[in-house]
Order: structure tokens, then C-alpha cells, then sequence
């Protein structure tokens, strides 16, 4: 009987010391190398990423979009440590340019807004500057600097894609700013401008209108206040239109924009879904383009480099995972939630 009871002992003593090692910290939704990600740090960036998540959000979609988040940061931790090795973290002189791009086209209240908005700091965001700028340094140092795209590469994919290379028929590289009546909660632009009706459209319309002519950046007014969730990010760039979709959609606007110069831009235009001004930026003929075409060649390149680029940092990153020790105690909080992490 007496060791009976040393045995049971015994053994409930191992598995209170099993629990013991393997219980995650405290506050602690991962470990990368020794280094924690804490569940404040967590809640934080899920905070400055979903600033607008809904109160009655489902709570497995949360945790999915967490788990997401939780993978980035051990990636990005995971890089930071590699930097700091390499002596590559970025100085403050390199945050302090990037944080006065960034507040240039606000006012302090607006940028202070957006700060708010998003649950952040100004030193929430300095921190998050100077992680991404050591970040960068090391992919460039590690994977663009090596990437190099041969002529015979360009002159390979050209022949491989050439019919995609032949116009079927005229296009114009097009740019638009949009001003609706009707506010868009996907839209968000710099300025996070919306007309709320039609009286507040017109205006805004008539006044983007007056900037412009008195010789403001289409592509920053675009940036800044125009009301399209697609192009605004993209200083109103809409890429190159076929003239068939432009008569389908309007003959009357076809025939504006074709008597459009290059980089000319129209007079305020009003549709069904609000006021538009459209710039031009080029017109191309159809027909097949050559090789020998810088534009050809420039869009050779930068595709391949942007897929090659892609292919080595995925590799990079998988490779970079597999070389430390990672502990993620929220997954496995999830599995064992389930009853499946036994």
C-alpha cells in the first residue's frame, strides 16, 4: 500500500511538472528564439489593422484574422532578429524622413486623426516605421541586390508572350478623380474625403477642378480626395482602356477623351454615380509592339523582377522559419479549445 501511494505520487508529481513546462507564459501569444510576442502587442497591431471590425464580429472570424496576424509577426521578428545581426537596423534619421512623407499631405489634426483612428501612437508608429525600413534593408540586401534580369530573359518572355504584346485594337492609358454623393465606407482616401450628398459632390468637384487649373499634381489631388476605392490609391491610374469599352460605357465620353491630348485632362464630367474628371496620359494605336519598344522592354522587366522577387522572399522567409526555435501558444490555445491539441 505504501508504495502504492509513493507511485501515484510519484507520477502525479511528473505530470504537474509536464503541465508546468509546457504552460505558455504569461500574456504571451508566442515565442521566436527565446523572444516573446505578447497578446498586448497582438491586440495592438489587430487594433491599427482592423480599426472598423463590426460589434457583433464572429468571433472565429476574429481569431482567424489574429492567427494571420500572430504568423506575420513571428516572420517580421524573426527578419528583425536577423537585421539587428547584420548590423542593418534603420537609424533614426531614416524614420524621421519617412514619418515627414508620410504627415506631409495632412494637417496635424488630420494626421493626429488618423493616428486615432487606427488606436496608435505616434511612437506606435515610429516603431512600426523603423521595423519596416531594417526590414527592407534586409531583403535588399539579402534578395533584390542578387536579382538580375538578362536581356535574353526579356527577349525569352517577348517571344513566349508576344501575341499579348499585339493590340487588338486602340487604348488610352487613363486616370480619373471621383466625387460621389453617396459615401463609400470602402473608400480611403489620404485625406479620408467623402461628399456626403449632392450639393457637398458639386463642390467638391468645382473646387478639385480649380486646384488643378491652377497647376496642382492630378495624381496627388487623386491620392488625396478622389471618391474611387480602385484607382485613388493609385493617384487615379485606371491602366489602359480599350476605346470599345469607353463607347459601351459612354459614346459621348469616348469622344471626349479621344480629343483629349496626352497628359490633358477634361472638364468636369457628371454621370449616374457622380462627377468625374478623367486625365489622359497616352494613346496607343493598336497593332503588334516590338521588342525593341522601351515601354515593351520596361514592362518585361519589371515583371520578371517583381515574380522573381516574390519567388526568392517566400523561399527566404520559409527558410528563415526553419532555422529558429518557434513556440505559437495561441494556435495551439485554438486546437486545444477544439478538443484537438491532445
Amino acid at each position: 500500500m505504501q508504495r502504492t501511494r509513493v507511485f501515484l505520487l510519484a507520477t502525479v508529481g511528473a505530470l504537474f511538472l509536464t503541465a508546468c513546462k509546457h504552460a505558455p507564459p504569461a500574456n504571451v501569444a508566442a515565442m521566436v528564439d527565446g523572444q516573446p510576442i505578447t497578446y498586448t502587442e497582438l491586440e495592438k497591431t489587430y487594433q491599427s489593422q482592423y480599426p472598423q471590425q463590426p460589434e457583433a464580429a464572429n468571433q472565429d472570424l476574429v481569431m482567424s484574422q489574429k492567427l494571420d496576424l500572430l504568423g506575420n509577426l513571428i516572420t517580421n521578428r524573426i527578419l528583425l532578429q536577423r537585421a539587428e545581426k547584420a548590423g542593418l537596423t534603420a537609424v533614426d534619421a531614416d524614420v524621421d524622413t519617412e514619418l515627414n512623407k508620410m504627415r506631409a499631405p495632412f494637417t496635424k489634426e488630420e494626421f493626429d486623426k488618423q493616428l486615432s483612428d487606427r488606436h496608435m501612437t505616434l511612437d506606435d508608429l515610429k516603431t512600426q516605421i523603423r521595423q519596416r525600413l531594417t526590414v527592407d534593408k534586409l531583403i535588399n540586401k539579402e534578395i533584390t541586390s542578387h536579382v538580375t534580369i538578362t536581356d535574353a530573359d526579356v527577349a525569352s518572355f517577348y517571344n513566349a508572350n508576344k501575341a499579348s504584346f499585339n493590340l487588338k485594337e486602340p487604348q488610352v492609358h487613363m486616370a480619373q478623380i471621383l466625387v460621389t454623393p453617396n459615401p463609400d465606407p470602402n473608400v480611403h482616401n489620404l485625406k479620408n474625403s467623402k461628399a456626403r450628398n449632392e450639393t457637398e459632390a458639386k463642390s467638391k468637384i468645382e473646387d478639385l477642378s480649380a486646384r488643378l487649373q491652377r497647376g496642382e499634381d492630378f495624381a496627388l489631388l487623386a491620392q488625396n480626395y478622389s471618391e474611387d476605392p480602385n484607382s485613388a490609391p493609385n493617384g487615379g491610374d485606371m491602366g489602359f482602356i480599350t476605346e470599345s469599352t469607353l463607347e459601351r460605357a459612354n459614346p459621348e465620353l469616348r469622344n471626349m477623351v479621344m480629343a483629349l491630348p496626352p497628359n490633358g485632362y477634361s472638364k468636369i464630367i457628371h454621370t449616374q454615380d457622380g462627377y468625374r474628371i478623367l486625365k489622359v496620359f497616352s494613346k496607343e494605336p493598336s497593332g503588334q509592339r516590338d521588342l525593341n519598344d522601351p515601354r515593351v522592354q520596361q514592362n518585361i522587366r519589371e515583371t520578371l523582377q517583381n515574380a522573381k522577387d516574390q519567388l526568392l522572399k517566400t523561399a527566404y522567409y520559409e527558410t528563415a522559419r526553419n532555422s529558429v526555435k518557434i513556440e505559437n501558444y495561441l494556435a495551439r490555445s485554438v486546437l486545444e479549445s477544439a478538443g484537438r491539441g491532445k
